[in-house]
């Protein structure tokens, strides 16, 4: 009786050991799913929080733009577009608006944000798409351009051959078997200009949508001693450095300060920009999101010609 006592009670409390276990396991699984779901939730608010305060400063960088169009006839690095914005606390911006300065106080969240960003001339650099000439065929002066960039970066020759025959078969959409027109540099993939050719490029080099020339007020001396054949890189420098104190009204001033007033030319050069780069990134805790636009300005309109968002990198 005793022995049959034992087993009833060994096996109840196995019973009992295997109900708290399994009361566990569902309350654990069940604290998991509303962590899950409370995390998923955060990431949501904090991506449509990102997408909007990006679309924002893209507004005001599109606004600056205006602005500047409307004030003068030339461009350059002495202009407020040109400024970067270092990272600021989102809170700075939103307490400059009076009826937002208290609740912007007490945002945990426009506390913990931060904002940087800052405008690039695209016509700083040389456009790619300029290899592709009116006649369909590949523009010699262009071809001239980067032949003397890719001399002084050191870059193979050949990559340069291949590249602008792929810009060439790219450009006709209806041949057979065509790549893709790239719309940015990193898109040269696709036309076989390997990752390392791609980020020498970077700094000097972008695709644009249509033909472009040279801003001589914002290039700098890598690209003007590549787009002027006559022009030195020691000249180059020079000119660089003199656009420190000095912005040039005309491609005639421009030339003259370097003792040659035929350096720069029409077709090739100019003191103003229509494209412009803007680059905005956007810090919540350890969660940071970067946006890339073109923006393209004709008079005082400014329109947006592409944009794309993605997390920062890593090293930032």
């Amino acid at each position: 009786m005793k022995r049959v006592l034992r087993r009833q009670r060994g096996a109840a409390l196995l019973a009992a050991m295997l109900t708290v276990a399994l009361v566990a396991t569902f309350a654990a699984a069940a604290v998991w799913q509303q962590w899950r779901a409370t995390e998923v939730e955060a990431a949501e608010r904090v991506r449509v929080q990102t997408a909007w305060i990006l679309i924002g400063a893209l507004d005001w960088s599109r606004l600056i733009l205006r602005e500047d169009g409307i004030a003068g006839n030339t461009d350059h690095l002495a202009e407020p577009w040109a400024v970067p914005l270092q990272e600021s606390r989102l809170s700075t911006f939103l307490a400059a608006d009076r009826s937002m300065a208290d609740a912007s106080a007490s945002t945990a969240d426009a506390q913990e944000a931060f904002l940087s960003g800052r405008i690039v001339d695209a016509q700083s650099k040389l456009n790619l798409s300029n290899l592709v000439g009116h006649d369909r065929k590949i523009d010699a002066a262009t071809l001239a351009q980067f032949t003397r960039l890719f001399a002084l970066l050191g870059l193979p020759a050949s990559q340069l051959t291949s590249l602008a025959q792929n810009l060439l078969l790219a450009s006709d959409g209806s041949a057979s078997g065509a790549p893709l027109m790239p719309q940015k540099l990193q898109d040269l993939g696709w036309l076989g200009l390997p990752p390392a050719t791609i980020a020498a490029l970077a700094p000097y080099a972008t695709v644009l949508p249509a033909r472009t020339t040279v801003n001589v007020n914002t290039a700098g001396a890598e690209v003007l001693y590549a787009s002027a054949p006559k022009l030195q890189i020691a000249q180059a420098r020079q000119f660089v450095g003199l656009r420190d104190t000095v912005q040039f009204d005309t491609l005639l001033a421009a030339g003259k300060r370097l003792g040659d007033e035929s350096l720069f030319t029409q077709g090739a050069h100019d003191v103003r920009s229509n494209y412009f780069e803007v680059q905005g990134r956007l810090r919540i805790d350890q969660f940071a999101v970067e946006e890339h636009s073109l923006v393209f300005r004709t008079g005082i309109v400014v329109r947006t010609i592409w944009r794309e968002r993605g997390p920062a990198p890593a090293d930032e």
